[in-house]
Parts: structure tokens; sequence; C-alpha cells
């Protein structure tokens, strides 16, 4: 008995130990971040752009075309990606070819972020004539984070009780309608979780936005889908990288990084506020 206690101490031991190394790493990244990019924020540097071939002013073109990139990859992975969650769920009939998808879908979720900027550099930049664009490049990143919420989306739909579904059947209410009205928005919450898991990724990917929708440098801002972008991802690997005095341009790097940190945390509280209402709805 005495041995089973002390193996239970030994186990939570490491799984709080492991916690606390995950902690303290993520808030050393995260002050590592802020102590060398703080003193470049100012008001100047998120409103005006860049200048001096990227060594001074700021960085408001790439902001926004990074919200642009990733609100068009949510609008159009989240609709998809739910569609298909629906039907795997719900109308597929479980066999042989629904464990092949599935496991296509895995699969695609394990692809290097760069196969998917090649992609979309072949199909929609090339095949289609969308060019280097805002288009092409939500497009890629709508694939891209795909698999997150399918497989988000799965799991949510699977925790709504069946009992909800054949209640509603036993009424004469039709299987579209059970999920539209009873179905999808008891599984919203869960759906918006992986949601979250995608903008995270779609805001921080540098390859797909690399070969797709990035600009190496352009100060005004775009007026239509088929316009190219600067984005911060790419405006931080160029800053790190293609510069004749990268030193000198530590501090914008570092800076980038905290405003492009900054937008997902901000996009992310958006999504986590919709989520927290949505589950304040539920009844179970």
């Amino acid at each position: 008995m005495r041995w089973r206690y002390l193996k239970q101490s030994v186990f939570f031991g490491l799984v709080s130990a492991s916690a606390l190394i995950i902690t303290l790493v993520l808030g050393g990244i995260i002050f590592y971040i802020i102590t060398n990019g703080y003193s470049v924020i100012s008001l100047d540097f998120i409103t005006k752009p860049p200048t001096d071939s990227m060594t001074k002013g700021g960085i408001m073109p790439a902001i926004i075309g990074t919200i642009y990139l990733t609100v068009g990859a949510i609008a159009i992975g989240l609709p998809f990606g739910i569609a298909s969650a629906i039907y795997l769920t719900e109308y597929a009939r479980q066999g042989k070819i629904v464990r092949i998808i599935k496991i296509g879908i895995n699969c695609l979720a394990g692809v290097p972020s760069v196969v998917f900027g090649l992609f979309g550099l072949g199909f929609f930049v090339i095949f289609l004539k969308f060019g280097s664009s805002i288009l092409a490049g939500s497009l890629t990143l709508g694939f891209l984070i795909l698999p997150t919420i399918i497989g988000a989306s799965e799991e949510a739909l699977k925790s709504v009780p069946q009992t909800f579904r054949e209640a509603s059947l036993s009424l004469g209410v039709s299987k579209w309608q059970t999920i539209y009205r009873i179905v999808l928005p008891n599984a919203l919450p869960g759906i918006l979780t992986g949601s979250i898991l995608g903008i995270g990724r779609a805001a921080g990917e540098t390859a797909p936005i690399m070969f797709t929708a990035a600009a190496f440098f352009t100060a005004k801002l775009p007026s239509s889908i088929f316009d190219e972008v600067m984005a911060l991802p790419y405006h931080i690997y160029v800053l790190a990288t293609a510069g004749t005095n990268i030193e000198a341009t530590r501090p914008i790097q570092f800076g980038t990084v905290l405003v492009l940190v900054g937008v997902v945390l901000g996009i992310d509280l958006i999504a986590i506020i919709i989520r927290g209402y949505m589950r304040r709805k539920k009844r179970w």
C-alpha cells in the first residue's frame, strides 16, 4: 500500500514539475521578447510604414497584411472544416473509406508548411492566376489550418450527447434541422477552440505566405484581395536575414515579434470571448 502511494506521489511530482518547466520556459521566452523589443514600441512604430530600407519607421503595412491574411484563412478554413466534420460525424457511413479519409486528414496535419506554400504557388498563384495576393495567401493558409479545424470540430460534435439527436428526431425534426439547431450550437465552443489553434498557426507561418502573398516591401495598403501585402512573419524573416546590418535592426525584429504576439493574442481573445458566450448559453 505504501509503495502504491509512493508511486502516485512520484507521478504527481513529475507532472507538476513538467507543468512548471513549461510555464517557466514560456515565461522566459515572453520576458526575453519584451526586454529586447519594448524599446521600439511606440505609436509611430505601429501606425507608420518602414523607411530607410526597413531599418527605421514602423510596421503598419505588415500588421494590416497579417490581419487580412489571418481573417481570410479563418473565413476559408472554418466553413470547410466544420462542413467536413459534420459530414464525417453525422452523415458518412463509418467504414473503410471514412477511416482512410481520417488518416489522410491526420497526415495532412503533419505536412510541413513549406509544402503548402509550394502547393499554393503552383495552384493558386500560377494555375488559377491569382498572382501573389491576399486571396492566394488566405487560401493557402486556409488549407494549412483545415486539418486542425476538422479534428477539433469532429471531437466537439461527438461530445454532444446522442440523446439530444434522438429526442429531436423523435419529435419529427429533420436530420439537418437537428444538426443546425441542436448539435452545432452545442458544439460551437469546442469548434472555436480548434479555431483558436488555427489562428495562431495561420498568423505565425512564414513559408506559405512567402510564396503566395508576402511582399518584401510596400508602403501602400492593399485595395483589393488581389494585391500583395507585407506580413509580420515574413517581415521578421527579412529583418533577420536580408539586411547588411542585422545587429542594428535587432530591436526592430523583437519589436515586430512582440507586435505579432499581440495581434495573435488579440484575435484569440475575440474567439475566446465568443466561445465563453456560447458556453454560457449551453444548458448541459
